[in-house]
């Protein structure tokens, strides 16, 4: 792998150079709403191509916070900021409350850009472990990882990549740290609409509302991840605090997209039901496909992905020796990523994450050719 590139875009690579099946990184190829589309393209042409007001558009904002009006969170407008996507929400909001000698709790396996987003603010990443299989963290084990220096507790749930989603326990045990110990809950939920079972998508921000940065992310949302336009939710001084960084960033987003997003928030939420609805068939399709296959998977609740676990599947290799190898079968590629890229040492696991947001033609194709490489290599460590 070329030294700075991320392990989404190092297999995404050699998928397209060896055709095969992409089901490593997390973009959708169904599931966004064609009025948005639309109401986007109107916007180009009716004159939204000028700078907009640094926090967001105004008719973005209400459509924000009138979205999370639903779920019971009562918000203003002034309490959202649009960003260029939830990165751009994770740099600002860091950047915000963490600099030079201070501490960031991060848990891991984590998405790959949080720690180098610490490091950049000045500050150091501690790392507390999930443990699998519901991959959650206690009281303890948080408390451990506390220490003067620390600034910030970054959350993802429903997270990637793991489809695990933060229990009660674990939320009740951040917000009471936070409240105990000074400290910023820097909430990554964009996810929080895609889940594919029962388990309820829970914030901290309602247990801690005045300590608590929620990202949220149109992307995810609208199954639109290209536009890369996200938002931060936090009561007013924080927000402010955010805002302040925002706009030595990006400054803005691009207009016509907010605008966009706006009309796909206003979507009703039977809209949101059905969405919910196709993205459990995927995973529930492809998971019946590899569990017919041999295959162990790991309990997932939301976002696009399942968790495979190879040494329970009967595959004596490392995640990254799996992964590299399965990809470049001439004809019968696949490509899937490796968990170890999430883990602050690196090291290999035993487990790789597959993304089910995919037409059922590729989730059916993806499926057969991990069935098949999981025959070829049952109780061994040989290149596939």
């Amino acid at each position: 792998m070329q030294a700075g590139t991320t392990i989404f875009e190092h297999m995404s690579g050699l998928a397209r150079q060896h055709d095969a099946i992409n089901l490593g990184q997390g973009f959708p190829d169904f599931g966004w709403p064609d009025a948005v589309l639309a109401a986007g393209a109107e916007a180009i042409t009716h004159g939204y191509n000028q700078y907009p007001p640094m926090r967001g558009l105004p008719e973005l904002r209400a459509a924000v916070a009138g979205f999370y009006a639903r779920s019971g969170l009562a918000l203003t407008p002034d309490q959202v900021i649009i960003t260029s996507g939830a990165t751009e929400a994770l740099a600002a909001s860091i950047m915000a409350v963490a600099g030079a000698s201070d501490e960031v709790i991060l848990f891991a396996p984590a998405y790959d850009a949080y720690a180098p987003l610490v490091r950049r603010a000045g500050a150091r990443p501690v790392w507390v472990a999930l443990q699998p299989p519901d991959w959650q963290a206690s009281a303890e084990a948080i408390a451990a990882a506390i220490t003067p220096a620390t600034r910030a507790i970054l959350l993802n749930t429903p997270h990637n990549p793991t489809g695990a989603v933060a229990g009660p326990a674990m939320l009740a045990a951040i917000a009471d740290l936070a409240r105990r110990h000074d400290l910023t809950i820097i909430s990554d939920e964009v996810w929080e609409a895609v889940l594919t079972s029962d388990a309820p998508h829970l914030s901290p921000f309602t247990l801690a509302p005045e300590r608590t940065i929620k990202i949220g992310s149109a992307g995810k949302l609208l199954a639109l991840t290209g536009w890369k336009v996200g938002w931060v939710v936090a009561e007013a001084v924080l927000a402010e605090r955010v805002a302040q960084v925002h706009q030595f960033l990006t400054f803005t987003t691009a207009p016509p997209l907010q605008v966009a997003v706006a009309t796909g928030l206003a979507l009703p939420d039977a809209w949101y039901a059905a969405a919910r609805a196709r993205f459990t068939t995927a995973r529930d399709r492809l998971a019946a496909a590899l569990t017919a296959g041999g295959w162990a998977l790991l309990p997932t609740h939301g976002s696009y992905f399942l968790m495979a676990d190879l040494a329970a599947s009967g595959i004596a290799m490392g995640d990254r020796s799996f992964c590299e190898a399965a990809v470049a079968r001439t004809d019968d590629g696949v490509a899937a990523i490796p968990l170890s890229a999430f883990q602050p040492d690196g090291c290999e696991t035993p487990f790789i994450r597959l993304c089910f947001a995919k037409s059922d033609a590729v989730l059916d194709e993806g499926a057969r050719r991990l069935n098949a490489a999981r025959q070829r290599l049952l109780g061994t460590g040989i290149s596939v």
